[in-house]
């Protein structure tokens, strides 16, 4: 709720409903997700968030706002997860469809360590990862981890390829750049359009709808263009 950029963001409307609600319903449509599990923080201005999940039955779990890495690592254990697999609340398009795909690889290879959506050839907003437990909870007790691999849990597991066996799923076809996650007003301008044309036809859509749609509308594509996505 405290985004710089857009302030309160997960809970502006689309369609009737806040985007954390299209987020939830879709994240509980994947088959290879045994349980979907909202990990926010203990602060009083994410209060909010707790009616959202409740209204779906969601486990929420609340932990340090900066230290995004030990909330996870609370939500895999409150979980009992073996295996766990990161989204971002700010992509209500999300496809379960694509998390299957993510998950499904990561199992077919015994010896991986992770396995994340290759955002560089699909449309940002679709991110997905999967790792194990026990290289998150490794993660989290390891004094030598740094703020940014605390902020964005991940990049103690993937900036060690040494030590982690690493994989992506990229695109088959041409990389895609359109940008469907929620940073910044342009942003919500576009889902709000792909969520109004989607949903009311075909409330179970996928990410090669949304391709389609953009197809259709190709000025679509320069409304959030100019927005960058955040780097270290």
């Amino acid at each position: 709720m405290t985004s710089t950029r857009l302030p309160g963001k997960v809970l502006l409307p689309a369609c009737g409903r806040p985007l954390l609600d299209h987020h939830l319903e879709r994240l509980s449509r994947a088959h290879r997700v045994d349980e979907v599990v909202l990990a926010t923080t203990v602060n009083a201005t994410d209060d909010p968030l707790l009616a959202v999940a409740a209204a779906r039955g969601i486990r929420v779990v609340r932990g340090p706002e900066d230290d995004v890495l030990h909330r996870y690592a609370l939500a895999a254990e409150a979980a009992g997860a073996d295996i766990v697999v990161r989204v971002t609340s700010d992509c209500p398009l999300i496809d379960p469809g694509l998390i299957d795909l993510v998950v499904e690889t990561f199992l077919e290879d015994p010896s991986s360590d992770y396995c994340g959506l290759d955002v560089g050839s699909y449309p940002r907003g679709l991110d997905v990862e999967v790792f194990r437990r026990r290289d998150l909870d490794a993660a989290d007790r390891d004094p030598a981890t740094v703020a940014y691999e605390r902020e964005h849990v991940t990049p103690y597991i993937y900036r060690r390829p040494g030590r982690f066996t690493l994989s992506r799923v990229s695109h088959p076809g041409p990389a895609v750049a359109y940008r469907w996650c929620v940073d910044e007003p342009s942003d919500l301008d576009l889902v709000r359009r792909l969520l109004e044309a989607l949903l009311p036809e075909n409330p179970r859509f996928t990410w090669r709808d949304c391709m389609q749609l953009m197809t259709l509308h190709p000025e679509w594509a320069a409304i959030n263009a100019t927005v960058q996505q955040k780097h270290a």
